[in-house]
């Protein structure tokens, strides 16, 4: 196990497992790629404590599996954030694959593709690696004792749009098939969206193109701050969709926090409670196992 401190004051210790062996997310090389690199890790910012883990130029993504005993149960897939040119896979990743895995969920990081390219979009190579990875999980459920029905996506902020992007995809890959792993559903059984970013069109006083909620939409969890510089709009507008189709939703939108907090605290903020609602959100919707009802110590 690894140690994490969060500091509330006092120094609280929480521990951390550490993943298996990351597993690749194609089996070659990824579309459009020439070459696979697991990306260059930026300084750490001595500041932050815990350390914040940023990496750049990532041409092979992969996941991170953090495992819980027991037959047949849920897991989510979650996407960090990171703007696309970077990915955070500890602060808005590990961390929140260890409060899965306390509720009795089998977690998967995904270290997407980073891009900065302004000649394409920039979400749309994290979109591929997410749509793969999802089908990959489902499609290898039975070796992982995994329910292929309780498969779920958490996404935060570059990492929430991309979580919009792909339960508004309609099941259409962003990719040409690679093989029979695509032709498994990558459509998740339920979302959790935190402060997604950049998914409100403010000029059109919209979900921007390429968002959309339909009667396909699964059911979602939403969290974010009022005063979020990536509009709580998004979250909003997204919720209102779900509310219009009558598909299960949860929002909250904290009066402050700011972004990028993941699952921390911030000072003068509730936002850390975010996890406890989202637990009960999970609880009531029947996506934990009876076992992990109630969070394991």
């Amino acid at each position: 196990m690894k140690l994490i401190n969060f500091c509330l004051g006092t120094c609280v210790l929480v521990c951390q497992p550490i993943a298996a062996e990351p597993l690749d997310v194609w089996p070659e090389l990824a579309p459009a790629e020439m070459t696979r690199s697991l990306g260059e890790h930026l300084p750490l910012n001595p500041r932050e404590q815990p350390p914040v883990t940023r990496i750049v130029k990532v041409t092979r993504p992969t996941l991170d599996y953090f495992p819980v005993e027991g037959d047949n149960g849920p897991a989510v897939l979650i996407l960090p954030g990171g703007g696309f040119i970077k990915i955070v896979p500890d602060k808005e990743g590990s961390e929140a694959a260890t409060w899965l895995n306390r509720l009795g969920m089998t977690a998967f990081v995904l270290r997407y593709r980073t891009e900065d390219r302004p000649d394409r979009p920039a979400w749309i190579k994290a979109l591929q690696d997410a749509q793969r990875s999802l089908a990959l999980i489902r499609a290898r459920a039975d070796s992982w004792q995994l329910d292929p029905d309780r498969i779920g996506l958490l996404g935060f902020s570059a990492g929430g749009q991309v979580a919009a992007r792909l339960v508004s995809d309609r099941g259409n890959l962003a990719y040409s098939r690679v093989d029979a792993i695509d032709d498994v559903s990558h459509r998740p059984d339920f979302c959790l969206l935190i402060y997604p970013w950049k998914i409100y069109d403010s000029a059109q006083d919209r979900l921007v193109a390429g968002v959309t909620v339909d009667g396909n939409t699964p059911p979602t969890f939403l969290a974010h701050t009022h005063d979020d510089g990536s509009s709580s709009l998004g979250a909003v507008s997204f919720y209102v969709g779900l509310k219009r189709h009558r598909i299960p939703a949860e929002l909250h939108v904290y009066g402050n926090g700011g972004h990028g907090y993941g699952l921390r605290p911030v000072p003068g903020s509730q936002i850390s409670s975010w996890p406890d609602h989202a637990g009960h959100w999970l609880k009531t919707g029947g996506y934990l196992t009876d076992a992990a009802a109630i969070e394991r110590p």
